[in-house]
C-alpha cells in the first residue's frame, strides 16, 4: 500500500522544496520524477534549483479562457518573472531501498549548459517491487551536508501476473490557468487521492506560445518549465507517481508546429527539442510500448518528430506518425498477447474535431492515415484510445471501425475551450469541463475488466465506461 501523502497542506507553498536536511543554496524546488519505468530500470530526473521557493505570483489574471497574466512584461528577465526558479550547479544521487537492501547511485553532476537538470538512469530492480527513493544533492564535491527529497514507487508485474493496474491521464495546462493560488492545480491534489501506479502526460505541458511569457527565445522556453515544475501539486504527485510524457505542439514550438515551422520569435524547433530532452529523459526512441502484467499493454505514440507538413496535400504519403513508427505500431500491436490495448495519442484519431482544424487524424488534412489508423486499431481486439490536446472531455466511437476514443479534457475549468456543436452522434460522453482520465484493470470474478472513469477538478466521477472480457 502506498503512503498517502497526499494531503492538502495549509500552506502548500511552505513545503514545496521538500527537504529533509538541509546544504546552502542548492535545493529540489522543482522536485522529481521517476520516468519510463519498466520492471528493471527507471530513468530520474531532477534539477537542482538555487532557490527554496519559486518567485511569487504578483500579476493578477484576466477572467477569460486561459487566465493570461494582466500588464505583464515579456521582456523583463526571466529570474524577475513569477513563478521564476533559478538553477545551480551542484551534485546529485539517488538511493533506493527495498526489503532492507540500499542501491546506490555514483553522483551525478547538474551543470549550466544543461539547465542544471539531471538524468540519472537505475537498473536492476526487481519487478513488482515496491522502493522507497531519496534523492541527495550538494553543491560542491567536498561537503557533507546534504539536501533531501524522497517518494517511493513501485515496478511493474512481469507479463503472466494478471495484477490489478490503475493509471491516470491529463493534457493541456497553461501555468496561468492555475485554480489553486498555492498548490497550482487542483487536478493534481485530486489524481494524488487515487495513488495510481503511474501517470501518462499526454501532451502541452507547457504553453511556449502563451503570454506570461511567450517563449520567444530558450530562455523563456526554459523558464516555462520552471515555473510550471514549481507548482507544489505537481512537485508532491510525481514524488509517488512514475511518469510517462509525451509531446505536442505546445512543448516544442508553437500552435500545430512541426519540423518545417518557421522559429518562433527566437526559438527554432531544433532548440524546442532539445529543452522538450533536458526536461523528459528517454531510453531510445520517442515512441515505446508499456506492458503492465497480463491484462495491459499500452502504445505512447510520437506525432511531431515524423509528420508532414499540415498543409501539404493528403493522400499515401502524408503522416504523422513516420513510416518506421507506422511498421513499429503495426507490428507490436500482432505481437501483444495482453488482455486489453490503449493506444495514447497526443492528438486525435477519433474525434470529432472542428472543421477548421487541420493537425490530427480526426481531420480531413490526414483522412488517408486516419483511415489506416482506425482500421488497424479497430482490428485488435478490446483496444482504445486515449488522447490527449483537446480542450474538453468526451469519449467517442467511429461509426466505421467502432473504435472507441478517450479524451481527458484539460488539467482546469478556465482551460476549456474550442468546442461549441454540442453532443455528436460519435459522442458517448461529452463534458466542457477540466480534469482528468483514471484507467484501472482488475479481476471481478476472476474477469478481467477494464474501466475508464473521467473525473472533475475536484476528482468527482462524471462518468465511466467498463469492458470486460471472459477469464483468459
Amino acid at each position: 500500500m502506498k503512503q498517502l501523502i497526499y494531503i492538502y497542506f495549509t500552506n502548500l507553498l511552505a513545503v514545496a522544496s521538500f527537504q529533509l536536511g538541509h546544504a546552502q543554496d542548492v535545493y529540489f524546488t522543482n522536485g522529481f520524477r521517476v520516468t519510463e519505468l519498466t520492471t528493471n530500470e527507471a530513468i530520474v530526473w531532477t534539477r537542482l534549483c538555487s532557490q527554496e521557493k519559486p518567485n511569487p505570483i504578483i500579476h493578477q489574471r484576466k477572467p477569460k479562457v486561459f487566465r493570461h497574466p494582466i500588464n505583464f512584461d515579456e521582456n523583463m528577465p526571466t529570474a524577475k518573472m513569477d513563478g521564476a526558479v533559478e538553477g545551480t550547479e551542484g551534485f546529485v544521487r539517488v538511493l533506493l531501498e527495498s526489503d532492507g537492501k540500499t542501491q546506490k547511485s555514483r553522483w551525478y553532476r547538474a551543470k549550466a549548459k544543461e539547465d542544471f537538470t539531471v538524468h540519472i538512469p537505475i537498473k536492476k530492480l526487481s519487478p513488482d517491487t515496491e522502493y522507497t527513493i531519496r534523492l541527495e544533492a550538494k553543491a560542491q564535491k567536498r561537503d557533507t551536508e546534504l539536501t533531501m527529497i524522497d517518494g517511493s514507487f513501485r515496478t511493474p508485474p512481469t507479463t503472466n501476473t494478471p495484477a490489478p493496474v490503475s493509471f491516470t491521464t491529463s493534457t493541456c495546462q497553461y501555468f496561468w490557468s492555475y485554480d489553486d493560488s498555492l498548490a497550482g492545480f487542483k487536478t493534481y491534489l485530486s489524481m494524488a487521492q487515487l495513488a495510481p501506479d503511474f501517470f501518462v502526460q499526454t501532451g502541452d505541458y507547457v504553453y511556449y506560445d502563451k503570454p506570461g511569457p511567450s517563449a520567444t527565445s530558450p530562455e523563456k522556453a526554459r523558464h516555462k518549465w520552471h515555473a510550471i515544475n514549481g507548482w507544489p501539486s505537481l512537485v508532491n504527485f510525481f514524488r509517488q507517481t512514475p511518469t510517462y510524457f509525451i509531446k505536442d505542439d505546445h512543448d516544442l514550438l508553437s500552435d500545430d508546429s512541426h519540423a518545417q515551422t518557421e522559429d518562433y520569435g527566437e526559438l527554432s524547433y531544433a532548440e524546442g527539442l532539445a529543452i522538450w530532452k533536458e526536461n523528459v529523459p528517454m531510453k531510445k526512441l520517442p515512441y515505446r510500448t508499456l506492458r503492465r502484467g497480463q491484462d495491459l499493454q499500452i502504445w505512447l505514440l510520437e506525432g511531431r518528430e515524423y509528420r508532414s507538413a499540415n498543409q501539404a496535400p493528403d493522400g499515401e504519403g502524408k503522416t504523422i506518425l513516420g513510416r518506421q513508427q507506422k511498421e513499429w505500431l503495426t507490428q507490436t500491436l500482432a505481437d501483444s498477447d495482453a488482455t486489453f490495448k490503449i493506444v495514447i495519442s497526443a492528438t486525435p484519431v477519433v474525434g470529432p474535431d472542428r472543421k477548421n482544424k487541420t493537425d490530427n487524424h480526426a481531420n480531413a488534412a490526414f483522412q488517408t492515415e486516419g483511415e489506416w489508423l482506425r482500421e488497424l486499431l479497430s482490428q485488435h481486439e478490446n483496444t482504445y484510445v486515449i488522447n490527449g490536446d483537446r480542450h474538453w472531455q468526451y469519449v467517442s466511437q467511429d461509426s466505421i471501425t467502432q473504435l472507441i476514443e478517450f479524451g481527458s479534457g484539460p488539467v482546469s475549468d478556465s482551460h476549456v475551450q474550442g468546442w461549441r456543436a454540442g453532443k455528436q452522434p460519435e459522442h458517448r460522453y461529452l463534458n466542457l469541463i477540466g480534469g482528468f482520465l483514471g484507467v484501472v484493470v482488475d479481476h471481478p470474478g476472476e474477469k478481467p475488466q477494464l474501466t475508464f472513469t473521467h473525473y472533475d477538478v475536484n476528482g468527482n466521477p462524471k462518468n465511466a465506461e467498463v469492458f470486460s472480457v471472459e477469464k483468459r
